[in-house]
């Protein structure tokens, strides 16, 4: 087949370019604010460490394919969210949610879940500080107190349980007594970007530090309002996150966190690129609005007025507590809630009429508790024993305005659905996992994990047809619940060839649970509402490595994941999109990672994904030519957000500055191969492939008391297409979302 041929070449491809390049590691350690720009002018690599594994290890001794970013490696990424991590890291694709302000949309080695609904459940797990966030709305972090985010590639199913089996992306925030001091931040740039950041930490005793941390994000929008009002896709956030550590004795350490998030935000538009169609029952199919053609303006119109857009608050608190035991043993606990709610308008068929605009409206909150029991002989072995319970309530509120769906002759005819559902979950896991190693140089690891997931949703929909069908109004209701065990284990060989060089032979399994779709609107859908969790297996051969003068390390991964029923939601009738178990997947890549001293003052770095991602079956009735509702304009003849190459290259270099301070000029490409957006393979919603740019400049102050930042991102104002929206059997809605255009930004920093 054509299709394996070109596996096999790409595989190839990529084992010559990984082993033939320099050696390795994630990306550059960070650097405490303290630091002096002598300090970070270094002539060898900083050491990287990651907490991959619950426990601090080095980066080149975990055998799993991670990168980790610190606080400069962020700002020398032009990272202002989470979403600044897109082209860092091999086969992650990251990006803002469809038509939402607050949602990601998150896909590692293939696997993720771009629906933002409620009874969907992500496929990469987010974690802050250790705590899980079981949604991917308000998963927009912006990164203003960030020490490292780690991103952990491949199912993640042992240590961090459920809806992990694409990976996990773990933010850890700075710990009151390791960061003193602290910095204040302004920042300015394109499309009235106005910013201000804070961060301030003391030690209060000698058992007691603290530290708060906040953010003010202004943005106007860089998609202009065609009727003149205020732009799209603009953002208004006041973030704030305030810790206390206690250190009353060495063998005991807890750290009380709180954090509230508050956005305001207009309309995210995106662009329609199918022709938007009215169904007249009197004169067939009418054309409301023809597809857009060429490159877009960043221009759009909307059926919503203003002051209809999209607002979030985000609140939660987190005890976290360690004990030392004894030499060996150390327990520790982390307590958590949050409290999600949201009142977004996303206008889905991103027009001036009214086919497919929603109200979403959801008051999420979440309460979770763990326990690990970690054991180090201070030798050769290791082990972590653990338990997990969380209880999530979603209850939410939604509606549909389609006023200019349906006409007859001519004649709009007015139509709102109202949705009302709650869904509760609760969790339970227990695990283990144990590092051995057995005889010098070699390590064995394994573990196994136990998840069981409880769920019960109700839900109720009604319909309200204007003249001269108020006959049709109804009301569909249903209510169930249902629960799925899974044992998911793992394990790894790795063998240390040098100080410098070990490999690893590893096998993991995840699983991302089952659910009901939450857009059953007919009675057929609420019978076959359920469907069933995923499932995925991933077999890895990796190699890390580093020089022994420390100026140059490297990791090679190569992969193959069996990813079984994958959840997809399909758009069938008017109002009817089932949820299928639908495919089974066969997913292989190589991922690179490389970063180099050149000299004394300059770095090389780079990525490279290459991963060839295919359907062995999707069962999928609308296939079938006899099916009434067939549409030759469907196929799944690719994976959506699974391009075959993701690659990025990196080069700073840093000068040293006759007055004592530091000048550091840098710059970045990346480039993705052709992306599919849609699970239907939408023509129109194919992004062919791309590649970006972005220059920066810091300069730093002797003492490091100052920096000014600029930058610039998106050199050639490239525009290119990040997101889809897929309702075709709805007015036949594709809607296209976009990366941002070429944009600068300003920032000065004070350190304290």
């Amino acid at each position: 087949m054509k299709r394996a041929n070109t596996r096999y070449t790409t595989l190839s491809l990529a084992i010559v370019l990984a082993l033939g390049a320099p050696a390795v590691a994630a990306q550059q350690s960070g650097t405490p604010d303290t630091a002096s720009p002598q300090a970070r002018s270094a002539t060898d690599l900083d050491a990287v460490t990651v907490t991959a594994r619950r426990r601090t290890e080095s980066i080149q001794d975990v055998p799993v394919a991670v990168s980790a970013f610190s606080e400069d490696d962020l700002d020398t990424l032009q990272a202002a969210d989470v979403t600044g991590l897109q082209g860092a890291v091999p086969n992650l694709n990251i990006v803002q949610g469809r038509g939402s302000a607050n949602s990601t949309n998150v896909f590692i080695r293939g696997i993720g879940q771009p629906d933002a609904l409620q009874t969907f459940d992500p496929g990469v797990g987010m974690y802050v500080d250790d705590v899980y966030y079981s949604r991917i709305n308000g998963s927009m972090f912006s990164l203003f107190d960030v020490a490292q985010v780690e991103v952990l590639r491949g199912p993640q199913g042992t240590l961090y349980g459920k809806n992990s089996t694409g990976g996990a992306i773990k933010v850890t925030t700075k710990d009151p007594f390791n960061y003193q001091g602290g910095a204040v931040e302004a920042t300015v740039g394109s499309d009235g970007r106005r910013e201000g950041r804070f961060y301030a930490s003391t030690q209060l005793s000698d058992t007691v530090a603290g530290s708060i941390a906040g953010a003010i994000i202004n943005y106007d929008g860089h998609v202009s309002d065609l009727d003149g009002n205020h732009d799209f896709n603009d953002d208004e956030t006041r973030a704030v996150r305030a810790k206390l550590s206690f250190r009353p004795s060495d063998t005991f350490r807890a750290t009380f966190s709180v954090d509230h998030t508050e956005q305001d935000a207009s309309l995210t538009m995106g662009r329609p690129m199918a022709p938007l169609i009215q169904t007249d029952l009197a004169l067939g199919p009418v054309v409301l609005r023809p597809a857009d053609t060429g490159e877009w303006d960043f221009t759009a119109r909307s059926s919503f007025g203003p002051g209809q857009g999209q607002e979030l608050e985000h609140t939660g608190a987190s005890l976290a507590m360690e004990w030392d035991l004894s030499p060996q043993w150390m327990f520790k606990s982390i307590t958590a809630h949050r409290q999600l709610e949201t009142h977004s308008f996303i206008d889905i068929d991103a027009s001036e009429y009214e086919l497919g605009d929603v109200l979403v409206a959801i008051d999420q909150d979440q309460t979770s508790q763990e326990f690990q029991l970690l054991y180090d002989n201070g030798s050769n072995l290791q082990a972590t024993f653990g338990a997990y319970y969380m209880q999530e309530n979603v209850p939410s509120y939604q509606e549909a305005y389609a006023d200019d769906l349906f006409a007859l002759a001519g004649a709009p005819i007015d139509f709102l659905r109202t949705i009302e559902d709650d869904l509760q979950t609760t969790s339970v896991a227990a695990f283990a996992h144990v590092n051995w190693e057995f005889v010098p140089t070699w390590v064995l690891a394994a573990g196994v994990r136990w998840t069981r997931d409880e769920k019960e949703y109700d839900r109720s929909t009604s319909t309200f047809w204007g003249a001269p069908f108020e006959a049709l109004n109804e009301t569909v209701a249903f209510s169930d619940k249902a629960d799925w065990t899974a044992v998911t284990p793992s394990v790894s060989l790795q063998k240390h060839f040098s100080d410098n060089v070990m490999g690893y032979v590893s096998a993991n399994r995840g699983f991302k649970s089952g659910g009901f779709n939450g857009r059953a609107n007919t009675v057929y859908d609420t019978q076959n509402a359920e469907f069933d969790p995923e499932y995925v297996w991933t077999y890895e051969l990796g190699l890390k490595a580093s020089s022994a003068d420390n100026r140059l390390r490297g990791s090679v991964a190569a992969f193959k994941s069996d990813y079984e029923d994958f959840q997809a939601r399909v758009s069938q009738d008017v109002g009817t999109f089932p949820v299928l178990n639908a495919a089974e997947l066969d997913i292989v890549g190589v991922e690179f990672e490389g970063i180099a001293m050149l000299g004394e003052a300059t770095t090389l770095s780079g990525q490279l994904g290459l991963m060839d991602a295919e359907y062995d079956r999707f069962d999928d009735f609308r296939l079938d030519p006899s099916y009434p509702g067939y549409d030759p304009n469907v196929n799944h003849d690719h994976v959506p957000f699974s391009p075959e190459v993701t690659a990025r290259i990196a080069l700073q270099h840093q000068f040293d500055l006759a007055s004592g301070g530091l000048l550091t000029l840098g710059g970045d490409v990346s480039h993705r191969s052709e992306t599919w957006l849609s699970v239907d393979n939408r023509d129109v919603l194919r992004q062919d492939d791309y590649t970006v740019a972005g220059l920066f400049g810091i300069w730093d102050s002797p003492q490091y008391s100052w920096q000014v930042r600029a930058g610039v991102r998106n050199v050639t104002d490239e525009v290119y297409m990040t997101e889809g929206q897929e309702f075709a059997s709805v007015g036949n809605i594709q809607t296209a979302y976009y990366g941002l255009p070429r944009n600068w930004y300003v920032s000065v920093r004070y350190n304290f």
